[in-house]
């Protein structure tokens, strides 16, 4: 079955010094280009995925540094790019499209916000009949707060993870991924 990667939204206002900045982005940076890395030696289908903002948005603001897909996993010329403006990666963007018109059957996906893009890119991928593989040290979380419970990033990030693990995804680290 080939496989595509799809990296999501690691965007430079998401890093130390950014616009909103996401926990340990700079280790699942690093790892997603251990990821992307390997794709492009096996000759797997890349995409990158970025999310813009209109002006006067918190974050990803389109036209600004921080919107730019950041340098650590940087898309190479021919790998594909899709613009989105909505969580979900699929939704109103032709990355469906593209993924079935190369015959794409297996999907593994990194990038950020895990309780966010990365949980609706996924739960939509497994829900088109895609094989989703998610790769967790590769993703970052954000805290959080709902109701009076402040959430670290690290709880946010194990209950998406726990989530998708087994029903829309397999959950694996970067190292077991690149052991396949």
């Amino acid at each position: 079955m080939k496989n595509a990667l799809i990296l999501v939204d690691i965007q430079n206002d998401y890093f130390e010094g950014g616009k909103w900045p996401v926990a340990r982005m700079a280790e699942a940076a690093e790892n997603a280009a251990l990821l992307l890395a390997a794709a492009r030696d096996k000759g797997d289908m890349v995409v990158h995925v970025h999310h813009e903002m209109p002006e006067g948005g918190p974050f990803f603001v389109a036209g600004t540094p921080g919107a730019a897909i950041s340098p650590v996993v940087a898309p190479q010329e021919g790998e594909a790019q899709v613009l989105k403006h909505k969580p979900n990666s699929f939704r109103d963007t032709g990355l469906e499209t593209l993924l079935r018109d190369a015959g794409i059957g297996s999907v593994t996906i990194c990038g950020a916000m895990s309780q966010m893009c990365i949980d609706a890119t996924a739960r939509a991928a497994a829900d088109m009949g895609f094989a989703v593989t998610v790769v967790q040290d590769a993703c970052g979380a954000r805290a959080t707060s709902f109701a009076g419970v402040d959430v670290p990033a690290e709880m946010v990030h194990a209950t998406i993870m726990g989530a998708l693990n087994g029903s829309y995804a397999s959950v694996v680290g970067t190292q077991a991924h690149l052991a396949d």
